[in-house]
């Protein structure tokens, strides 16, 4: 018989893995003020003939001087589930009014199923500011998702960049669609969760894959990127994989959530959102790790406890229950992030971390 292979051996494992791993703890100090939620039915869609979506959920956010622009996934449909992503442009104004929550708000679709890799849709955005460009990186559903025949690659990361600034039209280039290593690839069963880092010179995928061991794992893994420039899309190759956290018993998966927040030129403060084992739903916690060219990754801090979890009507019930699924972060202030995260897989929600409060919750974890 054949043993079979578990990627835990192949893949390296993050310095300090064992040790967040004791510290956490299923408990929430839930840290996130709520400042509103936005309905499928005050969002209208530009540019297609039906009026609203049926769902408007798992968004990016970017904050560009009195607007905050909202990538969100949307569904126009539940047969094939098949997703498109929108940008809303909301005052700041109104989410600190309570507004976000009675206006009516106009979207325009930016990112949509058109190649091979995301043919059966384009989900959950993260879009963050890179190496001095503004870069989205998304799952795409290939054409392989619903073949039975083929359990491969079902999911990949793709990076798209922005390339011009008006108010509405496409104004975003794929890029890149990362892609393992040829004696791996063919044992990916999926790849999400992901945004592009830069640490030294070079750039990372985080990234969360699905292989073929049932494993998921929450990872870090060296690109060939050089620069985000290009005109087509291609498959870049990733290499060098750390293995950062493993689910604790009490989870069933992990993945990473928004964006990073950049503290020093190889430390980020970094967001996952975990799935619990008794009735999944999802709760966010953070870690403090370093980006190394020799050791990989380094867990400085993690959170002991969930510093958010579904509490809210609209969070505990929709097309998901007890779901929050954060995609977005974008500091308003140097203390104060704006979070915005999918409401039961139905709604966006926008939310505030302090940030202050976030570094006492990771001192209680601190590893080194």
């Amino acid at each position: 018989m054949v043993k079979a292979i578990s990627y835990g051996e192949v893949f390296r494992k993050a310095v300090g893995m064992e040790d967040a791993e004791k510290l956490r703890k299923f408990k929430t100090v839930d840290i996130v003020r709520r400042l509103g939620v936005l309905s499928p039915d005050r969002t209208y869609l530009n540019n297609y003939p039906i009026r609203n979506p049926t769902a408007v959920f798992n968004p990016a956010i970017v904050v560009n001087g009195e607007y905050a622009l909202v990538y969100a996934r949307i569904i126009i449909g539940y047969y094939m589930y098949v997703s498109a992503i929108v940008r809303i442009d909301v005052p700041v104004e109104d989410i600190y009014s309570g507004n976000l929550n009675l206006n009516y708000y106009a979207s325009q679709p930016v990112i949509y199923p058109s190649t091979r890799y995301d043919l059966w849709g384009a989900e959950d955005p993260r879009v963050y500011e890179v190496d001095g460009v503004t870069a989205m990186t998304y799952t795409g559903r290939t054409i392989n998702y619903f073949n039975p025949a083929i359990r491969r690659e079902r999911t990949l990361a793709i990076t798209a960049i922005k390339v011009r600034n008006e108010r509405w039209g496409n104004s975003w280039r794929k890029l890149h669609a990362y892609v393992f290593p040829r004696y791996l690839r063919e044992h990916v069963v999926s790849d999400k969760d992901a945004f592009l880092a830069k640490a030294g010179s070079r750039f990372y995928l985080f990234h969360r894959p699905h292989m073929d061991d049932e494993v998921f794992y929450l990872a870090v893994s060296s690109t060939e990127v050089k620069d985000l420039a290009g005109e087509g899309l291609r498959e870049v190759r990733i290499h060098d994989t750390t293995w950062v956290l493993r689910h604790s018993s009490f989870e069933s998966k992990l993945g990473w959530a928004t964006p990073p927040i950049k503290i020093k030129d190889r430390e980020f403060i970094t967001f996952v959102h975990a799935m619990d084992s008794e009735i999944q739903a999802y709760r966010l916690f953070s870690m403090h790790i370093e980006v190394s060219e020799k050791e990989g990754v380094i867990i400085r801090a993690v959170t002991p406890n969930y510093i958010m979890e579904p509490k809210l009507s609209y969070e505990v019930f929709g097309d998901r229950p007890y779901t929050i699924f954060p995609c977005g972060l974008w500091l308003v202030e140097k203390d104060k992030a704006l979070i915005s995260y999918g409401a039961a897989d139905f709604m966006v929600g926008i939310g505030e971390i302090d940030v202050n409060e976030l570094l006492s919750q990771l001192d209680k974890g601190r590893i080194m």
